[in-house]
This record gives structure tokens, sequence and C-alpha cells, in this order.
């Protein structure tokens, strides 16, 4: 009896390790990338065009077998992305068998002690220190070499189990006699000095890079790989370029597992755009020769390199219609995690609950339901306020991830002397009430663009609708997506904002 129970706690223990083995065999190794803004630019989005190497380099990898997370932080240099913490945060999730892409350079030949930055570090590899009280931070602290930090990085890495690789910084965009200088007797030689002397790949990015620059001569290099007013950031051609090259580096490395996660031929798509989902009636959608929808208009006044306007407003819809017909189904499916949603409804909702085009909706934006069997089809349908059908659009799409911004509709060209009709009271205030209700932003087009028109009188926005009071042409259409654009600008917490292409508002 005494050996059978053995037997079975034997078995038990070996299942259990093979659990355990398995478990550990499953989880997927981590690249982390961690530098200064060549690797990562601001927030990672490419605002104003500019990328670090860290967000594209993770398509040239099985994401299915390894994951990538860019943790770089533009304008630190190797001491201050230490004292600022941000290390600390990466050095805590590295897990053993884990990888980090390290680069710096760029900062640290900045001052050691000012009130601006405090970012530099001292030249060189060596043990050299300097106490200082740390006029920015206020705090006392013992500043060291650039290559004392960056062995740091190291130690660290290493201790944790995991594996560094120290890339040396990509060169800037400065041109001498048709020749890119290196900084191969500075930050990108003191980079490789204590990559030999710790015994870890050394990436030599900066003579890479220089030298496929110079095959392409300065005349094709700028303002492609870098604009003329930037010497040092990347454009997103620039980036891929700049991770191309640490790829291949990475496959000429001897014994290093990395490159065992490298695809065989990655097909590259960077930057990924963004996708801005438009959905509303006939004053947001494409429309035709002379019956045009701001919708149509919006990508004119976006950064169309980053984020794709995709309008999916159709003509005659009210929230009630959009919705039973299944076009919001559509567009739900579509949606992704980081994607954007506008939404602009009002003038279809004020017609009959139950009868033909059975687009009314109940007043209001309550809990309020009505049941009705439309005649046209003998469906059964549940009707809801204007305000419940918005609230309903703005949940799902943000528990899906997506930006949501409730739009109030354009006003109609009507007039009571010189003010134009406002819907405050009913639509366009609703509009407002359901975007608080749901927690997402609101843009208030109807009130704005009345005003615009006022400003300009009667008879020149009469220009703008050329068959009735409600429907734009391609000129009033074009007014109001850029008053759109310009209030996108403006909503404070919305990242939609860092995509509008400010140079179009001027």
């Amino acid at each position: 009896m005494i050996r059978i129970i053995n037997v079975i706690i034997l078995a038990v223990l070996v299942l259990g390790c093979q659990v355990k083995e398995k478990k550990q065999q499953t989880k997927k190794a981590t690249v982390f990338c961690i530098g200064d803004s060549t690797v990562k630019n601001g927030q990672g989005d490419g605002s104003g065009g500019l990328w670090g190497w860290g967000d594209p380099i993770i398509q040239f990898f099985d994401t299915s077998l390894v994951n990538v997370e860019n943790h770089a932080r533009g304008g630190t240099s190797s001491r201050t992305y230490r004292t600022l913490g941000l290390w600390d945060e990466v050095l805590e999730k590295i897990q053993p068998g884990d990888y980090v892409l390290m680069q710096f350079g760029h900062n640290d030949a900045g001052a050691l002690n000012d009130s601006l930055r405090a970012r530099g570090t001292i030249k060189g590899t060596g043990n050299e220190s300097e106490e200082i009280d740390n006029l920015l931070t206020g705090e006392h602290e013992t500043v060291h070499s650039y290559g004392w930090y960056m062995r740091q990085y190291v130690k660290e890495v290493k201790d944790k189990g995991a594996h560094p690789v120290i890339v040396a910084p990509i060169p800037r965009n400065d041109w001498v006699d048709g020749r890119v200088p290196r900084n191969h007797d500075s930050y990108g030689g003191w980079a490789r000095q204590v990559a030999a002397e710790e015994n870890v790949p050394f990436i030599n990015l900066n003579e890479r890079m220089a030298s496929a620059m110079e095959e392409m001569g300065e005349e094709n290099v700028t303002g492609t790989f870098f604009f003329a007013r930037d010497h040092t950031h990347t454009s997103a051609e620039g980036a891929v370029l700049a991770a191309s090259l640490i790829v291949d580096e990475l496959k000429e490395l001897q014994d290093f597992d990395l490159k065992k996660y490298l695809l065989a031929d990655p097909v590259i798509n960077f930057p990924v755009k963004r996708k801005v989902f438009v959905i509303g009636d006939s004053t947001v959608a494409n429309g035709n020769d002379s019956i045009v929808g701001w919708g149509r208009e919006l990508a004119h006044y976006f950064d169309t390199s980053r984020v794709e306007i995709i309008n999916k407003a159709r003509g005659g819809r009210s929230t009630r219609s959009y919705t039973y017909e299944g076009l919001w189904d559509e567009v739900y499916k579509m949606l992704r995690p980081g994607d954007f949603l506008l939404v602009q409804f009002g003038h279809n909702e004020s017609g009959n609950i139950n009868k033909p085009k059975f687009r009314g909706s109940i007043k209001g934006t309550g809990n309020e339901v009505e049941n009705i069997v439309r005649t046209d089809d003998s469906n059964e349908e549940t009707i809801h306020t204007y305000g419940w059908y918005l609230k309903m659009y703005a949940e799902k799409a943000h528990k899906k991830g997506v930006g949501v911004i409730i739009i109030s509709q354009i006003p109609r060209n009507i007039w009571n002397e010189e003010k134009v009709k406002r819907e405050n009271d009913n639509y366009a205030g609703w509009a407002k009430e359901a975007a608080s209700d749901a927690d997402v932003f609101f843009i208030d087009l109807h009130n704005t663009v009345a005003v615009k028109y006022e400003r300009m009188g009667h008879d020149s926005v009469q220009r703008f609708f050329p068959g009735d009071h409600t429907h734009t042409n391609a000129a009033g259409a074009e007014l109001n997506a850029k008053t759109v654009a310009e209030l996108v600008k403006n909503l404070r917490g919305s990242k939609l904002r860092g995509y509008v292409d400010r140079s179009k508002l001027k």
C-alpha cells in the first residue's frame, strides 16, 4: 500500500515538473529597446513625421515567437534614463532569456549640471565621477562616464539572465565633402569598447547607416530618410533603414539566438496607419457632384501618411436606421484598438417613428423605448432615444480601445435676421449630453460653424447650399471639414489631435 502511494506521489511530481517545464518552454522571450529619441520619437506615433528605429524593428521579428517592446524615451541620456526611473521599470520586467537592445549617446554630450536638462555624462569609458547638486532636480548626484553607465546596463541585464546588445548611435544627417561624419572617436567608439570589454554583441549602426547614406547621396537622403529641418531624427523611411541595418548585423552574429526569431522575408508596412472611421448622415457622407458631406474632405487636413480616413457615413440615415440596417455592425467589426471613431447624426432624427422612412428616434438622451412593427418589412423593432444610440456607439467602440468623438451636427442655412438658427435645446445639445454621459470627447461643430457663417454673412454662406438649406456643396464641405480638424487639434487629451496636419489649417 505504501509503495502504491509513493508511486502515485512520484507520478504527480513528474507530471507537475513536466507541466512547469512546458509552461517555461511556451513563454515568449521579449526584446526590449531602450535609448533616446532616435529609438523612439515622442509617443512613437510619428508626430511631425519623425520616427525612431525601435518602432519599425518589430516588423522584422516573428511576433508569434517573440515580443518586441520599445521603451526608449526622447531627450534621455545613458545617465537620465536611469535617474528618471525609466530603467527601473524595464529592469523589473526583464526575465531570463530576454534581450535588451540599448542605444545611447546623442544626448550624453550635454551639460552635466544646469537648470534646463542636466543630462550630460563624463566623456569616455573610465571610472571618473563628479559630485553635483543637480540644479534641475535639487538632488545630490554622482555623475559617471558614458561607458560606466553602459556597463551598468549590461551588468544588470546579465544578472537577470538576459542578453544585452549594445548599438552605436545612428549618424546625424551632416555632410562634409560628400561624406557623413562617424562617431568612432566618441560615443560609437566608446560603445564598441564597452561591448568588447563586457563580451556582449555590438551593432555598429553608426558605420552601417553612414555608409548606406553615402551610397545614396546627400540629395537622395535629405527629404526622404531625414527631413531638411532636422539632422538627427529620422523619417519613417529612415527609421526602417536603421532597423533593417540592425537586423542585418544581428543575422551576422555568431552563436546568438536572437536571430532565430527574425522573419526570413519580412514585409514591412510602416508606419502602420491608424484608421479614422466617420459615421453619420448625408451632411457627412461623400455625396455626389453637387451635394458633398464634410467626411469626404476631412483627409485634406490630416497626415495621411499616418492615418487613413474611412468615411462610412450614409445619406438619409439617423442613429436608429444606421443601426437596424446593419451599417453600424459593419463598422464595429472593422474597429481595432488604437483606431478612432467620429460620430455626427441629428438631421434625420425628428421624423415619425412609425411611418416610412422609419428613421425617427425618440427625443432626448434617456432610456425610454417604444416597440413597433415596421410596415415596410414587418420586422419588430425596439426604438430608443437619439442619445441612447450615440452612447451605444461610443461605449461599444470604447471597449474595443477606440478613441471616440461625438460631434454635433452642422447648422442648417436658416437665419433669424443676422443669426443662424441654433438647435442647442435639442439634437446639438443632446449630442453634447450623450458624449458627457459616455465619457468620450465632444466637438461642438454646430455652434462653431454657425459663428463662422455669421461672420461671413448670409449671402456668402448661400453659395455653400445649392439646393436646400441642409446639404452643402464641395466648398461648404471643405469649410466644415477644416473646422472639424481645427476643433480636433484643440481637443486636449485626444490622441487624434496629433495627426492633424497643422500646416493645412493656416
